[in-house]
Order: C-alpha cells, then structure tokens, then sequence
C-alpha cells in the first residue's frame, strides 16, 4: 500500500504549492501508479483535469458517479470527452435498493424539505458510490479550489482524507481562479457543459443546480434554499452514515 503518513503528506503539499498542475499530476501519478483515479463530475475543474491527465501520460484512471438525476447535457458531455481524449470513463451508479427505499419512504425530491433529507439523498446517490469507487484506490485526484467555497479555503494540494480511510487526496487546482480555469479551456480547446454559457457555475443533479442571477453568490447555483457558508455534497465531508 502506497498511502502517505500525515507528516509525509503535509511536507509533499508545502513541496508543491508552487508546483503546476500538470508537475503535481506527474507526480501523483507516478507514486501512485495503478491505484489513483480522478473522480470527476465534468465540471469546469475536472474537463482541466482530464485535458491535463491527457496531455502529460499521467497513469491515472477516470470515474464519474451517475446519480441517476443528471442532465442530458452532462451525459452528452461524457461521450465527447471520451471521445476526444480515448479516455474510458467508469461509471458508478448508487445501489438501487437503496434508491428505491428513499424514494418511496419519503419521496422523489425529498432533498427540498429540509437540509437533512437533502444530504440524505446525497449520501445514497453520491457518497455510498464513491466508496466503493475509491476502494481499491491509494489516492483520489479531485478539482476542489480554494477559492469555491469556504469550507475549501484551506484545501492543500496534497491531503489525508481522513473521511475516506486515509486515502491521499491530490488537489492540483487548489490555487487557481475561476479566470484561470476558464482561460485554460478556451486556450485549449477543451470540451465544456453548455449550460455553463447559460448562467450555470455549478452542474450536479438537475433538480437541485440552477443559473445564478447577476451579482448572486455562485453558490446559490447549489441547494439555494440553504445556507451558503455550510453546504457541500458530503464527498468531501465527514459523514456519521
């Protein structure tokens, strides 16, 4: 096993805060070779990720988790990067019983009535998949930034994730703009969601993403009937599930 102590980690992150992307994806891939994967949503960060992952040979693997509530322009999106790059992606999908008891126990947008049911439908269509798609992984490569959110503002490069079993999390973008990541993409003509020219910032399950309005926090494209400062997914938080 290829897994980092905590002061090991932390030394690799100082190392690489000035590092590129491409210089920390290098790397990764070489530490971790065979058993690192980046799980990737499509969004801006990770159609960077994968343009990078491409054009340097790193050996790391694509995963996406499919909720089952995505929009058709996400999964038009898939075939395109695939295409492009000859990149298989591997889809996960959540576990159907588990959908199905949710679902009729408590509803199909059960995620609307209250903060708790909306990470409950969180939990069974995006967390419980991504364990068993990081599983057999040493290392995840993820497209969190610093400056998304302010729950990430302390993100490093490279990290334990300790939610996930001590897996090292490898975070290239930590340091970049929104600017630079949309600079990068028309620079390198790197395939997008189209629903990102619509007023889109943030794309995961249709019924809960929706265009920001000007001037609004780009958070408020995510579970907007919650509060801005505490929201996440739970990929890349501690869950007592």
């Amino acid at each position: 096993m290829a897994r980092l102590p905590e002061t090991e980690a932390k030394k690799f992150a100082e190392e690489f805060e000035r590092a590129t992307p491409k210089e920390v994806l290098h790397w990764a891939g070489e530490k971790f070779k065979g058993k690192i994967a980046l799980a990737s949503s499509f969004g801006l960060e990770d159609v960077v990720l994968i343009d990078l992952i491409a054009k340097s040979g790193a050996d790391i693997r694509v995963f996406t988790i499919d909720t089952g509530r995505l929009h058709q322009e996400t999964y038009t999106l898939m075939e395109r990067i695939g295409e492009k790059y000859s990149i298989p992606v591997e889809i996960f999908f959540p576990d159907t019983a588990a959908v199905e008891a949710m679902v009729n126990e408590k509803g199909i947008n059960l995620f609307y009535s209250s903060s708790e049911a909306r990470v409950e439908c969180c939990h069974v269509r995006k967390v419980e998949p991504l364990r068993r798609a990081l599983a057999p992984l040493d290392a995840w490569v993820t497209g969190l930034r610093r400056e998304q959110a302010p729950t990430r503002s302390g993100i490093a490069k490279v990290e334990i994730d300790h939610v996930n079993g001590g897996l090292v999390k490898v975070n290239p973008l930590a340091d970049w703009t929104g600017d630079q990541i949309l600079a990068y993409i028309k620079q390198n003509d790197v395939p997008y969601n189209p629903l990102l020219d619509q007023g889109y910032v943030s794309i995961g399950c249709a019924a809960c993403t929706r265009p920001i309005r000007k001037g609004e926090n780009p958070r408020k494209g995510r579970w907007w009937w919650e509060d801005d400062a505490k929201k996440e997914c739970g990929l890349h938080l501690n869950f007592s599930k």
